[in-house]
């Protein structure tokens, strides 16, 4: 699964590089989640916002969940609708607000009884819910590359109503 999305992304990555549309972004992130992250930008005030990578490794790792525990890193998927305005009238710094889903894949291990779990206990869970993120971006002048720091929230829909996750993340873009 793993191997999939890793080649997923690279070939994403590698297929946006070759548009050269001037509005395409394409960068890494560190948080919560932490992974690849692709932006295309429409009019200078519309985005959307793809990440690909690991979920649980910050804020959710060994955490309480359902009538058991979550105690790894998984796979996730998060899909954003932006808004986007400049700060100051200054074109070089960016605000942005949104909307959007997060699908992950994690290992749920129940409780039991025993000390130590057998590795059989776990299993694979496959999570839905929507996010909110708001941001700062900061594009350094005369050169592709900005720099950006964003927080937010992903609120389970299913199979937890209600689980909430805090999101913290900073990161880096080539901007083509």
């Amino acid at each position: 699964m793993k191997k999939l999305a890793l080649i997923l992304t690279f070939t994403l990555c590698f297929g946006l590089a070759q548009a050269q549309d001037n509005n395409w972004a394409v960068g890494f992130k560190l948080g919560e989640p932490t992974g690849v992250n692709i932006r295309k930008y429409f009019n200078n005030i519309h985005a959307i916002d793809v990440n690909i990578g690991t979920y649980g490794g910050v804020f959710s790792n060994d955490r309480d969940y359902r009538s058991g525990r979550y105690k790894t890193t998984g796979l996730a998927v998060q899909v954003h609708y932006l808004w986007t305005t400049p700060l100051f009238n200054s074109e070089a710094v960016r605000i942005y607000y949104g909307l959007g889903g997060q699908v992950n894949s994690r290992n749920y291990y129940p409780d039991n009884k025993r000390l130590l779990p057998a590795p059989g206990d776990r299993e694979k869970t496959i999570s839905l819910g929507g996010s909110a993120i708001g941001g700062v971006e900061y594009f350094i002048p005369n050169n592709r590359i900005s720099v950006f720091l964003e927080g937010g929230t992903y609120i389970e829909l299913l199979p937890r109503p209600f689980y909430f996750s805090p999101n913290l993340s900073a990161g880096i873009r080539f901007n083509l």
